[in-house]
Order: structure tokens, then sequence, then C-alpha cells
């Protein structure tokens, strides 16, 4: 890991290196650093930066067992990893995934309490061993130090969309009705099968048959083989954009989402979705095979507040503001480091006030 010597609160932001659990962080992370916030906490002298993200990837029993049952976290780390946890501590700690909270807790006790530990999805552990817990709602576990969202916090920051929209500035070139359609893949709760597919194809078609609607197809890293190769051949018929490695040029994914009109989501990905609602687009969720309680009550969530609806074969436009739960993430944290490091005062002296008065 590089160290670094910025000034401000130090941060670590860790998680076992699946893109949903570290998007996350460095999300809330990034948002924090938004200069609105950052200028409230900048006072804070922070120690043990750390300039890039702690993947952690805890090996043997102890993962196998609910977080709660671990023993000794850290004796389940390589040697490289263990040596992380060592002084000095940082001011804030960001950890997401199961896997993870047992490292939130740690530092946050081996720290003496002095880092602000901030949990991200339900740790399987007690609320009480972190200071702050993110878990979305639709998991339906609540807390004193529990933070609700409607789904996961998502953040692009300014400059990196003005440089997105910079670079694909020829999407805006496109004319008709410009929707991304965002593939995801297999999952514990869903399966993007030969079926599914065929289904999502026939929809997908129905919707080009009006000759307006310009679809951008972007794959995920779960996204099947036989879905790229389906889907490719797709685009290539309809006449759509379509994207699934560096072999197909620079990633589109954000463009797609700052340049497009809607979205087209399959139903598996919650930060996909998230992402989406972040910029406000009328979501259309793909059906997948498969379901579970909690994206059910999450998609019901989504429709529920004017987000989203069920892709039926049709595309339509409607507009609501834009889900951005990572504000209310930061800001709380933000809170939460202001009451541990309060702001110097800037008040002058009574002694320098009283000669200014002297001199009048």
């Amino acid at each position: 890991m590089k160290t670094s010597d910025a000034l401000g609160p130090s941060v670590w932001v860790a998680s076992d290196g699946r893109a949903g659990h570290a998007a996350q962080t460095l999300a809330i992370a990034r948002a924090l650093g938004e200069m609105s916030r950052w200028v409230n906490i900048a006072h804070v002298n922070g120690k043990g930066h750390r300039a890039s993200a702690i993947e952690l990837t805890p090996r043997g029993l102890q993962p196998l067992l609910p977080s709660r049952f671990w023993w000794s976290p850290l004796s389940a780390l390589p040697a490289d990893q263990r040596a992380i946890f060592t002084p000095p501590w940082p001011t804030l700690w960001i950890g997401a995934g199961r896997r993870v909270a047992p490292y939130s807790s740690h530092v946050r006790k081996a720290s003496g309490g002095d880092t602000l530990s901030v949990h991200v999805m339900n740790p399987q552990m007690p609320l009480s061993d972190f200071d702050l817990v993110v878990i979305p709602e639709h998991d339906g576990i609540t807390g004193d130090n529990v933070i609700q969202t409607l789904g996961a916090p998502s953040y692009f920051a300014p400059e990196t969309i003005e440089d997105t929209e910079l670079a694909f500035g020829d999407l805006t070139e496109d004319r008709g009705f410009k929707v991304a359609v965002i593939l995801g893949g297999d999952s514990k709760s869903h399966s993007m099968t030969e079926e599914a597919c065929a289904r999502l194809e026939t929809q997908l078609t129905s919707v080009t048959s009006n000759g307006n609607t310009r679809l951008r197809i972007v794959c995920s890293r779960r996204t099947p083989t036989h879905a790229r190769v389906r889907f490719r051949a797709f685009a290539e018929r309809a006449g759509a954009r379509f994207w699934e490695s560096p072999a197909d040029g620079p990633n589109p994914y954000l463009a797609y989402l700052l340049l497009s009109d809607a979205a087209i989501v399959t139903e598996d990905s919650t930060n996909m979705l998230s992402e989406a609602a972040y910029f406000g687009l009328p979501i259309h969720i793909a059906r997948l095979e498969g379901t579970s309680d909690k994206f059910s009550k999450f998609h019901q969530a989504l429709i529920n507040r004017g987000i989203a609806r069920w892709f039926d074969g049709t595309v339509d436009h409607w507009s609501y503001t834009p889900l951005r739960e990572v504000d209310r993430v930061a800001d709380a944290i933000m809170k939460k480091l202001i009451e541990r490091f309060p702001q110097p005062s800037f008040e002058r002296p009574r002694e320098a006030r009283q000669g200014d008065q002297d001199r009048r």
C-alpha cells in the first residue's frame, strides 16, 4: 500500500475486492472529499494516510462462519495484509461486506476507539461494534447507529463527470430516444440464463421497432459469455452501440448514464440500479431468473418512489429527484468527526480586541 502525506483526516477504505463493495466505500470517501464537506473537517490532523484502497482476502475456516464467530480475524489474513493493521491508526475507517466486518470492528478496538469505524452492509455482528453502520433499508435492520439507505451509496465527482462528457462527446450526436442497457449477470439470487436473455432480446427488439430508439448496451464483469455473444450479435443487427471489454475501447458505462434519456437495467445488481438512479434516469428493470425477498423489497421501493418500472418491452420517460443517498451518509460521518474534533475558534483573543478599541 502507498502512503500519503495528505492533510486532514486520514481515511482507510477496505473491501473484499468485490466490485460492488469497493465501489460503495470509495463513493463515501469521495463524497467526504467534496470541498463543501472537506473544509469542515480539514482541520483534523489525521495520521497514517493511505493513497489507495485496501483489499482484504481472509482465508481458512473463519470466512466460512458468520462474522460474529471469528475468533482471530488477523490470523485469517495473508502476512502482507496482516501487516496493514498497525499504528498509526486512521481517523476514519470505511469497510464493506461481511468478510470485512471483523476488521472494521478490530480497527475500532485496536485504536482504543480513536478510529471512527463505519461499516457498509449488514456486518452480521453486534451493531455496537461499530460507530456507524450503513445498511440498505430492504435488509430491515435498525439501530441508533444505523443509516438506512435506498440501495447503494453512489457518487461521481464533478470533475469525473466533466472528463467523461468530453471523452464521449460523440454520444451527443446520436439522434432519437437514447436508452442505456446495463447488463448484469449471475449472482447468488439471480441467473442470466439463455431463456432470460432470449426474453430480453425480444423485448429490446420491440423497443427498437419504432426506428427512433437508440440502444447503448454495456456488459458488466458478471455478464456470462453466452449473453455477451447474443447481445453483440443483436447490437449489430439493431444498429446499437455495444461494449463488453477494453477490446471495444474505453468503458462507456458512466457516459451512457450521463448522456442517455432512460435506462434498462437487469434486476440483479443493487449498485447498477442505484447508479442509474443517481443521475435521475427513468429505470426500466429487466427480469432475470430467480428472486429474493430483499431484492423484491428493493425493486418495489424504487417503484413506489417513482424511480423505476418493470421493463415490458416499452420504454418511457418520466422525472424524479435523483437518488443521492451518499450525501446523507457523508453528512452523518462529517457530523461525527466534528463532534470528535471540534473546529478551532478563529475569534481573536480578548486582549487583541481590547487593544483595537484602545487605539480608536
